[in-house]
C-alpha cells in the first residue's frame, strides 16, 4: 500500500482544501447565507431587534451592494437623519431598506438609534398633505398640513399617532402616514 496510501491521502486532502475554498468564497460572496435573520423577528449579530428602524447618522452614508468596503457603492445619500430599515447584520455591516423598498449594505458607525419618519414619501410626487394635530386622534384640531417627505423626529407613539417634531413644527400624526415606524408601534421616549 506504501506509496498508494499517501497518494490518496494527498488526494483527499486536496479535495478538503478545493471544498474549504470553494465554501469560504461562498461566504465571502454571499455572507447572508450564514446570518439571515428572519423578517418576522429575532435579533442581529449586534443583539437588537432584526427589523428595526434607524436613522443615517451623517450626511454622506455610501450604500455598497455587499457587506465590505470591497464592494461596489450602489448609491449614496446626502441627508442624515433619513430613516431606513434595518433587515439583516453581518458582522459590523447592516443591510438597510430605504422607503422606496430599495437595499444595501452600510458600516454600522453610519446608523443612530435616533428615531425619524418621512411623512408619506410614497406621495412624493402628489399635493395630498397629512394634518398634523394638537392631540392624538382623528377628531383633534388640526395645527398644520405636511406635505410629502417632510423628515421629523419621532418623540413617542401610541394607539395608532405618533408625535413628531421638526423645524417650527410639532403635534401628532396618524401613524400610518409615517415612513420610520411600524404598524401599532409603541415609543416612549
Amino acid at each position: 500500500m506504501g506509496n498508494f496510501g499517501i497518494a490518496m491521502k494527498n488526494i483527499r486532502f486536496r479535495t478538503l482544501g478545493a471544498l474549504a475554498t470553494a465554501f469560504l468564497l461562498f461566504l465571502l460572496v454571499f455572507p447572508s447565507a450564514m446570518t439571515v435573520q428572519a423578517q418576522s423577528g429575532g435579533s442581529g449579530v449586534s443583539g437588537l431587534p432584526v427589523p428595526r428602524f434607524v436613522s443615517l447618522k451623517s450626511d454622506r452614508v455610501n450604500v455598497r451592494k455587499g457587506p465590505s468596503r470591497n464592494h461596489e457603492i450602489g448609491w449614496t445619500f446626502i441627508r442624515s437623519r433619513l430613516p431606513v430599515e434595518v433587515i439583516q447584520e453581518y458582522d459590523d455591516w447592516r443591510r438597510i431598506r430605504d422607503w422606496e423598498g430599495k437595499d444595501g449594505w452600510v458600516f454600522k458607525t453610519l446608523l443612530t438609534g435616533y428615531r425619524s419618519a418621512l411623512i408619506t414619501p410614497w406621495l412624493e410626487n402628489t399635493i395630498e398633505t397629512t394634518p398634523l394635530r394638537k392631540r392624538p386622534g382623528p377628531n383633534e384640531e388640526i395645527e398644520a398640513y405636511l406635505e410629502p417627505m417632510v423628515l421629523a423626529g419621532v418623540v413617542e407613539c401610541e394607539d395608532g399617532y405618533c408625535r413628531i417634531s421638526g423645524k417650527d413644527f410639532e403635534g401628532w400624526v396618524d401613524q400610518s402616514r409615517l415612513f420610520g415606524v411600524y404598524k401599532n408601534e409603541t415609543i416612549n421616549n
